[in-house]
């Protein structure tokens, strides 16, 4: 026999206010604020007074966008769309898991899938071709400054002999 706790479905977790969401996610309050005007997140809930309320799933896309700015170097517009993408690869995937979606649609929503994630993969590779030309012109300044040091040390060889 079960419990009615074991029916019970699990709590949902508290809603965070905005200085405990921003430490979360080791990002400021304005910072919170200002993507909320981008339109990037939208806090779960506000209290009676309007404070802002954030649950766990608002934490992970601004976690979402940190990363996105740290690895790939994207700008808040290129973040705009990489989370546009993600909030329709997950209506998509909705959608086509629903019993009621029939073969075509389902490969239509699989030839949407195939063309988002080809353009996320275009943006990367935009941004991995100038993290490797920045590389270029880094190693090139590398081996000038070694060349000059080498030819110091020839120098102070042949001076202190």
């Amino acid at each position: 026999m079960t419990t009615s706790t074991e029916l019970a479905p699990p709590a949902p977790a508290p809603l965070l206010g905005i200085g405990r969401a921003a430490r979360e996610c080791a990002v400021s309050e304005r910072a919170l604020r200002y993507y909320q005007q981008l339109g990037l997140i939208t806090p779960s809930g506000r209290t009676p007074g309007g404070l802002r309320r954030y649950s766990e799933e608002d934490l992970g896309r601004v976690r979402r966008i940190r990363e996105l700015q740290t690895l790939l170097g994207l700008n808040l517009d290129e973040i705009r769309v990489v989370l546009d993408n993600d909030d329709r690869l997950a209506k998509v995937r909705q959608e086509y898991r629903s019993t009621r979606t029939g073969a075509a649609r389902r490969r239509e929503l699989l030839e949407e899938c195939l063309a988002i994630h080809q353009a996320t993969a275009a943006t990367i590779d935009a941004k991995l071709a100038g993290l490797k030309r920045f590389r270029a012109e880094v190693d090139g300044s590398l081996e000038r400054v070694r060349g000059l040091l080498a030819e110091l040390d020839s120098r102070a060889g042949l001076v202190s002999r």
